[in-house]
């Protein structure tokens, strides 16, 4: 599932032309990843990386995917559905909780997700008990900076990448300036 997020992100961060794949009879194209995306989701609205339980990560990095292709009626849906997941699942205090934890990367991911749709992190569908999706992220904020994967975690590699990323997209949306993943 992952993959094909990311490779969709990545041909459209820059309008990437997909090489011809003369080795195989399957040639990749956006549509094709698009639709392997929707055929992922769960009837929750949810996406997972495996299993049958939605994530909240996984069903961000799926909205972020999707969002150049919002103006298919069929993935404007599951774009609805996956924004109903993600705030029906968020915690009264703004994060995620996944098999018992709250991480760092839940919010950071959803942060992605409503910067890349251009929706405000004020939107109130994502705002808990006065708790944005902001409040929840500072609250991974380590000493030095840095960001835990865990609330009670220390640093680790990928929730301070993940975290800063957020940041960055945050503060572009509310410079007016493109999403991070269109930055020419």
């Amino acid at each position: 599932m992952n993959g094909a997020v990311y490779a969709l992100l990545a041909l459209d961060s820059g309008s990437y032309e997909i090489p011809l794949n003369v080795a195989d009879s399957t040639q990749a194209t956006r549509e094709m990843y698009v639709d392997y995306i929707l055929d992922a989701q769960y009837s929750d609205g949810g996406w997972a990386l495996s299993g049958d339980t939605s994530e909240a990560d996984l069903t961000a990095m799926a909205l972020q995917a999707l969002a150049k292709y919002q103006d298919r009626a069929d993935v404007a849906e599951a774009i609805e559905r996956g924004l109903v997941f993600l705030s029906e699942n968020q915690n009264e205090d703004g994060g995620f909780t996944y098999f018992g934890a709250q991480t760092c990367e839940s919010v950071s991911q959803t942060i992605l997700a409503l910067t890349e749709l251009g929706i405000s992190l004020e939107d109130g569908r994502f705002v808990k008990d006065g708790n944005t999706l902001l409040d929840a992220l500072l609250r991974f904020r380590q000493k030095d900076g840095t960001f835990a994967h865990l609330l009670d975690g220390g640093t680790d590699m990928i929730a301070p990448e993940q975290a800063f990323l957020a940041l960055v997209a945050a503060d572009r949306m509310d410079r007016g300036e493109s999403s991070v993943y269109r930055m020419h």
